[in-house]
């Protein structure tokens, strides 16, 4: 099990990728794994599938390594980098609609159900979380999880989903009222359910 890295900074992880553009082979795992989970999340929650988020963070960073000879540093390592998460997603979903759906199971909700690790700490938070973050609409729900759960400055955020950073701001903002009026309706419920048990 390899160690976890520290936080590093934008400026570190585009210093890296200039380098392993240059052909630094241990630049260019620095940069992975610098990045490998917040791509991950970020593809996470734009899928709304986790089982699709390995799969894709691996071919965003193959269309990363692939591309980096051209990546000159006038945004940072991480934004171009979401950026091309971003297009492997849409890819994916692209290609996904235009196949048939196969299933061998009439009963998938329960499947997957039953699939789930119950009785961690924290899970059903998690979960309910979750839940909350996917139902915001698409362009809210990625400006939310850019700027809040990634922690991309707004410009950088505003890079990555091609718009002003005032949309970002907007996006962000009406994102925060949906999911506190969605716990406020929560709370209510979660409070009455041990009384019922």
């Amino acid at each position: 099990m390899s160690p976890a890295l520290p936080a590093v900074t934008d400026e570190t992880v585009t210093a890296w990728a200039l380098a392993a553009a240059g052909g630094d082979r241990d630049a260019v795992d620095r940069f992975v794994r610098a990045l490998q989970r917040d791509v991950r999340r970020y593809v996470a929650y734009l899928t709304g599938d986790p089982q699709k988020a390995d799969d894709l963070t691996q071919d965003t960073f193959l269309r990363a390594l692939g591309s980096l000879h051209r990546f000159e540093g006038r945004s940072s390592a991480r934004t171009w980098l979401l950026t091309i998460a971003r297009r492997a997603v849409v890819d994916s979903m692209r290609h996904a609609s235009a196949r048939p759906r196969l299933t061998d199971t009439g009963d998938w909700q329960t499947a997957a159900e039953h699939t789930q690790p119950l009785g961690l700490p924290g899970f059903e938070e998690g979960v309910a979380l979750m839940d909350l973050v996917d139902s915001l609409p698409d362009d809210r729900r990625e400006a939310f999880v850019l700027t809040q759960m990634l922690g991309l400055p707004y410009a950088e955020a505003a890079a990555a989903s091609r718009c002003p950073v005032g949309t970002v701001r907007s996006r962000v903002a009406r994102a925060r009222l949906s999911l506190a009026g969605a716990l406020e309706v929560a709370e209510p419920v979660r409070k009455a359910e041990p009384a019922a048990a």
